[in-house]
């Protein structure tokens, strides 16, 4: 399928740049040197780059669901909600943190979540950040990012397909993509 062009008011994200852009992530994270001991990433948009950096360094990957964008169809930012559990399999949170979410649009979530590890896990040692995008209105600044978006647009990325796909529509989804 093609991806529409992007414009200063919409960012169109195909897979194959997506997967190029995550890896192009964990290769900066890697050049500052800065070792860490896991990765938590921040569900849902953070799920896929959290899991394919925790693969590249193989280092354990946590995941703690956050939600702010529910209003208007998830495209407006709503009241940050942090999960009371995280789900990890490899002892407490603790060492060097890498948070990974897909991009800082408010900078609320991060700075939040970053907030919240210092204030609830004496074992953290430091929490550095890592997205893809961060957007003009981000008042937060991530430590290591890919791409400055100033006009701030919708960024449209390749799995918000199944968005409002439902289970009974699956049988017509895939037979569009049959030769």
């Amino acid at each position: 399928m093609n991806t529409p062009a992007s414009t200063d008011k919409d960012l169109w994200v195909s897979w194959d740049e997506y997967n190029r852009m995550v890896e192009r992530l964990a290769l900066q994270v890697y050049e500052s040197n800065w070792k860490f001991d896991m990765v938590l990433c921040l569900a849902r948009g953070g799920v896929r780059p959290g899991d394919v950096i925790s693969r590249i360094f193989d280092v354990p990957l946590a995941i703690l669901s956050t939600s702010s964008y529910r209003e208007e169809s998830g495209t407006k930012q709503g009241n940050l909600d942090i999960a009371k559990y995280m789900t990890m399999t490899k002892g407490p949170l603790a060492g060097r943190i890498l948070l990974v979410d897909d991009l800082a649009d408010s900078g609320v979530t991060l700075q939040k979540v970053r907030e919240h590890l210092t204030a609830n896990y004496a074992d953290v040692s430091e929490v550095r950040s890592a997205v893809i995008w961060v957007k003009g209105t981000s008042a937060f600044k991530p430590d290591y990012h890919l791409e400055d978006l100033p006009h701030n647009p919708w960024i449209h990325q390749p799995f918000e397909d199944y968005d409002g796909l439902r289970p009974h529509q699956l049988s017509a989804w895939m037979k569009k993509f049959e030769k």
